[in-house]
């Protein structure tokens, strides 16, 4: 698999910015989605085509290398994608297998898709652009997602306006809820954010902050004690990548990965697989519902925010106590190397 460390042109993020952030790994697509037809994506300002080809999974630069033409124009076959132009084949590993305007030519080694390791986990598509050399994947971890009492759910891919650094942050802010979320699961008169810490680990950090405030949708009431202490664990991963771990009454869990795939530094393609050991009667499209109404709540505020990127110098925005994550997240950012502003 070939990777390429050259920002696309245009790219929305500065070229030192975008050759750290290519070095991670984002989903691109739901596994399911993707299968012998041509599925386009675009990650990091780079168009990219997915698909299957003799069950081999394949992601490459939606870009045909005889004459340029992006091949989700084409069609396709159990043998790989063909470009719309000449009707050249590309197959396993991006290989060019049929040249129809000669075929008894033996088909060049280098007449390829420059293609991009790929990998599934979690019932998404994982892809870096710019690999490190014989690194293996560094995919953020899901807690539970193997465990046969969890139920596995996988919510509708969902589109921001923003940059994906701001939507991460507003992920792991505990601070909003009394604010943006009443009509869906918080109580607008618990709106006090007790003291919480954050711990550093190898790849970000994480926090655990404790609240009495609920998680079950607004109207569903008296499945907890009054008293009821919830524990709400995050684990970030960086740079865009976030697990909240809830913890229900009697030992109920709830795990919300917050994958947040930068598009552009303008738009995020939102992926969230989730997982949980109780409710696993109810039907799916009800988790679906209630975690898109969240979604809308938090858009309007990413959207909405100014500047759109994220500022990584301390001084550029204000903060108060309740913002430990914000910080952590953003010294953390700032850590990697990244632009005062991405």
């Amino acid at each position: 698999m070939d990777g390429d460390s050259t920002p696309p042109a245009p790219c929305t993020f500065d070229a030192g910015d975008w050759q750290l952030l290519a070095r991670h790994w984002y989903p691109i697509a739901q596994a399911a989605d993707v299968g012998l037809a041509a599925y386009p994506a675009t990650l990091l300002d780079e168009p990219l085509v997915a698909y299957r080809a003799r069950g081999e999974l394949v992601v490459a630069r939606d870009l045909c290398p005889h004459r340029g033409v992006p091949l989700t124009l084409g069609t396709h076959d159990d043998d790989g994608i063909i470009c719309a132009y000449h009707g050249l084949r590309y197959g396993m590993g991006g290989q060019c297998n049929r040249i129809p305007s000669d075929p008894g030519l033996k088909i060049p080694a280098k007449l390829k898709l420059t293609t991009y390791p790929a990998v599934e986990r979690y019932g998404l598509v994982w892809v870096c652009l710019a690999p490190t050399a014989d690194a293996a994947p560094d995919i953020p971890s899901m807690p539970y997602w193997d465990d046969p009492d969890f139920q596995q759910i996988i919510c509708p891919n969902f589109d921001i306006l923003g940059f994906a650094g701001r939507q991460l942050e507003g992920f792991i802010d505990v601070a909003h809820f009394a604010w943006i979320h009443t009509a869906t699961f918080a109580d607008p008169e618990k709106a006090e954010v007790r003291r919480y810490g954050t711990v550093e680990t190898p790849h970000g950090f994480h926090a655990d902050y404790r609240s009495n405030i609920g998680n079950y949708p607004i109207g569903v009431d008296g499945r907890a004690p009054p008293d009821f202490e919830w524990l709400r664990h995050f684990e970030v991963h960086l740079p865009f990548t976030a697990t909240l771990t809830i913890h229900f009454p009697e030992g109920g869990r709830l795990v919300i990965m917050n994958a947040a795939s930068p598009v552009s530094a303008r738009k995020t393609r939102l992926f969230v697989p989730i997982v949980r050991n109780f409710d696993k009667h109810l039907p799916v499209e009800d988790a679906h519902a209630f975690n898109l109404k969240i979604f809308e709540e938090d858009r309007r505020i990413v959207e909405s925010q100014r500047p759109a990127r994220l500022p990584l110098d301390p001084t550029a925005e204000m903060h108060i106590p309740a913002d430990a994550s914000s910080i952590a997240y953003r010294r953390g950012l700032k850590r990697m190397g990244l632009g005062r502003f991405f």
